[in-house]
């Protein structure tokens, strides 16, 4: 591959990229944990939970895909194995099938981990004057705190 000359700088793209991948193996576990609930959910709440969990996983397969490309953009491979992404991701896998409330309540907790894996990987991108990261980071963290949100709301 030819030099990358973007105005960052290799250690800046490197860094940043490390934070993204951070943030890439919290939304591939996010997003198999969604995928894994929307699967086994059941209760008086089956269709609502049902469908909600589907379209989170939906958006977050997106989410995944630009964060990825963000990473492979900034001239470094992207992770792409369970191994690599347990190693990487601040979110707990889940044992077991969960009753409705307490998947409610994981999905509130690991939302608002990927917010704060946003937070860590925005500073690295400001401070290098990466506007194209900080905007997908900026873009995903609305998302992952408005679903925290709601699911908060949910569960009460």
């Amino acid at each position: 591959m030819s030099k990358i000359d973007i105005g960052i700088n290799e250690t800046d793209r490197q860094a940043i990229a490390d934070g993204l991948k951070r943030l890439l193996a919290d939304s591939y576990t996010l997003y198999l944990q969604t995928h894994n609930f929307h699967w086994n959910v059941t209760g008086p709440q089956f269709r609502e939970l049902h469908l909600m969990f589907e379209e989170h996983y939906t958006e977050l397969a997106v989410a995944v895909d630009d964060i990825a490309e963000r990473i492979r953009t900034l001239g470094v491979a992207a992770p792409g194995t369970y191994k690599a992404f347990t190693e990487l991701s601040s979110i707990a896998e889940v044992e077991g099938v969960p009753a409705a409330k307490e998947m409610v309540l994981i999905l509130t907790q690991s939302h608002e981990q990927v917010v704060k894996t946003c937070r860590e990987v925005l500073v690295l991108a400001q401070q290098a004057d990466d506007e194209s990261t900080a905007a997908l980071v900026s873009d995903r963290m609305r998302v992952h705190e408005k679903t925290a949100w709601m699911l908060r709301a949910m569960a009460e």
